[in-house]
């Protein structure tokens, strides 16, 4: 590949040949169920292949079709298995890598942006990618003061690529969301469109970076690498080892798998409450699993788990800035449903706009779509599984249950759009990990809301403390 594909005719035809693959899979799905195949089995067939075409588009053209590939990614979960199986393995390729940008390309980035004589701020540059992604790859380097660094270098025309991709995926989302069942794809691709032109801007990410690498400085259980330099489309960040997610999801030990969820769980709910920022783009190429000690990663494993494992977080484009932490909104609707408190969760949900002012629903109702949903913050541990995701997914899916037609009636305030993503997202990982995690640990430390502040003594600590 010479360049970013970019131009128009070019990105559109490659998208626009979707819709047209899905009806001849649509086409060839007919007449295998003429032939006599069951429904139910050309429908699996046909998902699968739709998914094939899908992805293979989706890598070779990065920019915003790639961004969305990875978004949809870590819903593989919610898959059944026989369709995702098949493809997992490219689902997972979205998530860590994309076809290189040519090394003149890369070349010319650098000398635009850091001068003819960009060489001399590096004792070493690597020319091969260690990683591509949706809107630039990262190179290894070794900084002039002898610091081993990370060079994220933008794909020239990324922008313009961006938003000329999610505008022509916006026309495709009814084809697209039969993929991901009981997903909505369309409000997903009006997110990312609002939210790519932050993620084009390598001040804004440099700024969010160093916000959680000043936090977690000298937190025992997350690692951000510090922010080196930043221009426009060079950003320059001290380089960490580790193992990729994605690895750790296909071959890493239950130990690894559990440690990681953990690490990933209070990342997610502790980022906001410390840093006023959500990190919003939770797929697994952007977390390392690190040993404590770089020299002895075996003795990290053999801690099961308890410790010895560190997370690094990596990419900071797409943030969601809450200078308040996440609303208590959030902790009180989770602390009302799990104590049963129907009367009260439907008034929260109606206040805060979950539910419209023109819809009546049955608080009980509502209670009981929502129960389900939550059960990983009700016990003190919880093993996250596909066969899991998978259950939720169907329930809210079919269109013959209550769920669903409840489901239908609710609304989700643009204020909450972006939370509620990362949340989906994160869980589908944690699910993917096969992890058992500790969340509600999680959410009484982290959830403002969660826990009262003020309860009330009964009688029996009234008499205790007597």
């Amino acid at each position: 590949m010479s360049d970013l594909p970019r131009k128009a005719v070019t990105r559109t035809a490659k998208l626009a040949a979707l819709p047209l693959g899905f009806a001849g899979r649509a086409t060839w799905g007919l007449g295998k169920r003429i032939g006599g195949k069951s429904a139910e089995l050309v429908g699996r067939e046909l998902q699968q292949r739709t998914a094939e075409q899908l992805f293979k588009v989706l890598g070779e053209l990065k920019g915003g079709a790639m961004k969305f590939g990875q978004a949809m990614s870590v819903f593989e979960s919610a898959l059944p298995e026989e369709v995702a199986g098949p493809y997992r393995a490219a689902l997972t390729k979205l998530q860590e890598a994309a076809p290189p940008m040519p090394t003149r390309t890369v070349h010319s980035v650098l000398a635009e942006r850091l001068g003819e004589d960009w060489h001399d701020l590096f004792l070493e540059f690597e020319d091969k990618p260690a990683a591509a992604a949706s809107i630039g790859q990262v190179h290894r380097a070794v900084w002039h003061d002898g610091r081993e660094v990370a060079v994220k270098v933008q794909y020239p025309g990324a922008g313009e690529a961006l938003l000329s991709d999610l505008n022509q995926l916006s026309r495709f989302a009814r084809l697209l969301g039969p993929l991901i069942p009981g997903m909505d794809i369309k409000p997903l691709i009006a997110e990312l469109r609002d939210r790519v032109s932050e993620e084009l801007d390598y001040a804004l990410e440099a700024q969010a970076q160093r916000a959680h690498a000043e936090e977690f400085a000298d937190d025992p259980d997350v690692l951000v690498p510090a922010v080196v330099h930043q221009c426009e489309q060079v950003l320059v960040t001290e380089w960490i080892d580790g193992i990729p997610l994605s690895e750790v999801i296909t071959d890493g030990t239950q130990e690894q798998r559990d440690r990681a969820g953990q690490l990933l769980a209070r990342f997610l709910f502790s980022g906001p409450s410390r840093t006023g920022l959500l990190h919003a783009d939770p797929h697994p190429g952007n977390f390392r699993l690190l040993p404590d000690d770089p020299e002895d990663a075996e003795a990290a494993e053999g801690s099961g788990g308890k410790g010895g494992w560190r997370l690094g977080v990596l990419d900071f484009g797409t943030v969601d800035r809450l200078p308040g932490g996440l609303p208590a909104t959030i902790g009180d609707s989770l602390r009302m449903t799990l104590d049963g408190d129907a009367e009260a969760v439907y008034d929260l949900l109606r206040e805060e706009g979950f539910v419209k002012e023109s819809i009546e629903l049955d608080p009980d109702a509502v209670l009981d779509y929502l129960l389900p949903i939550i059960e990983p913050a009700q016990a003190d541990e919880f093993t996250f599984t596909r066969g899991w995701m998978r259950s939720q997914a169907a329930r809210i899916a079919d269109l013959r249950s209550p769920a669903h037609q409840l489901g239908k009636q609710l609304n989700l305030p643009p204020a909450y759009l972006l939370i509620h993503r990362v949340t989906l997202s994160t869980i589908g990982v944690l699910c993917q990990l096969g992890a058992t995690v500790r969340l509600r640990d999680e959410l009484e430390e982290w959830l403002p809301g969660f826990v009262l502040d003020d309860e009330p003594l009964t009688e029996e600590d009234s008499a205790a403390g007597a």
